[in-house]
């Protein structure tokens, strides 16, 4: 018979005890190290946008910024303002489009999960495997789709073709699906019968217990919508509809041609970063907390 780890003698305890620290201390400084290795372009970026130009272009070339400054971030202010189009328009575009498309993600991917997962009807199974099917395809492949769906609808130039093509996130429905299956029928059943309709059993039961995977889908419709150039490259005819990331890539890349101005599309970059590491960090501690008081192991 196994014997538990609480009958063992005291010295094969200590063997045990001793032989998980060190593959936890092998698997720590592992991580670490891929931690130093995944941090070191965001230090880059961060380091080339306060260089002055001297430290720019010394040889050898120096990683750690040793005299900040802020002229970069003067250069990319004279090159917006000689945009024809204010650079505060582009942001409110991005801004508006990216906080709208957190909701509709969310929202469109909870809605589609929930009867798939708990209300299974007649081509259930072949409708999830399609939409796992759609992660396949890379997304210069829906392309030319999608440009006819926007076209054919006539929201070319607006905002509903910012949103439209966002609002389909595969993987959120995944997520979603994959939390909605651990919740017990019989917790469902119980709400029905206390008198709650289907409507308030998803806001009041299945959203709560799932806001890991929602914070998590939120993230992802985020950063998806901030980084997006492809709606304004296909769908926006005027400069005033398309986004502060086609804006900067536009601008990036005049730049990265001008070594000189190599700073500036530093600083251009870091902005574009930022707010991701922002909203990532804010969901980020809500999914631990919300995981640690769920009442469903």
């Amino acid at each position: 018979m196994k014997r538990s780890w609480l009958t063992l003698p005291r010295w094969r305890r200590r063997s045990r005890l001793s032989r998980l620290d060190g593959f936890q201390k092998l698997l720590a400084l592992l991580l670490i190290v891929l931690s130093v290795f995944m941090l070191l372009p965001i230090v880059y970026i961060i380091n080339h946008a306060f260089k002055p130009y001297h430290e720019l272009f010394v040889y050898p070339p120096t990683f750690l910024v040793k005299e900040p400054s802020l002229q970069n971030v003067n250069e990319l202010l004279a090159v917006t303002t000689r945009s024809t189009v204010p650079m505060i328009r582009y942001l409110f575009n991005s801004v508006f489009v990216s906080g709208l498309a957190v909701l509709l993600v969310t929202g469109v991917s909870a809605l589609c999960a929930y009867p798939l997962s708990k209300h299974r009807f007649p081509g259930s199974a072949f409708v999830f495997a399609a939409i796992l099917l759609t992660l396949m395809f890379a997304p210069e492949v829906v392309q030319i789709p999608r440009y006819l769906v926007v076209s054919g609808l006539g929201i070319m130039n607006t905002y509903f073709a910012h949103l439209l093509p966002l609002m389909a996130m595969p993987i959120g429905v995944f997520l979603l699906k994959q939390f909605i299956d651990q919740i017990p029928d019989s917790l469902l059943e119980a709400a029905r019968i206390d008198g709650a309709n289907e409507f308030v059993v998803f806001l009041r039961i299945v959203i709560p217990v799932c806001m890991p995977a929602v914070a998590t889908v939120a993230i992802l419709a985020f950063q998806s919508s901030w980084g997006n150039i492809e709606t304004s490259s296909l769908f926006m005819l005027d400069d005033e509809m398309k986004s502060f990331a086609f804006f900067l890539s536009t601008l990036t890349n005049n730049l990265a041609n001008n070594v000189a101005m190599q700073g500036a599309a530093a600083v251009a970059s870091l902005i574009m970063f930022v707010p991701n590491l922002v909203v990532f960090v804010i969901l980020q501690s809500k999914v631990i907390a919300t995981m640690a008081h769920s009442g469903i192991k």
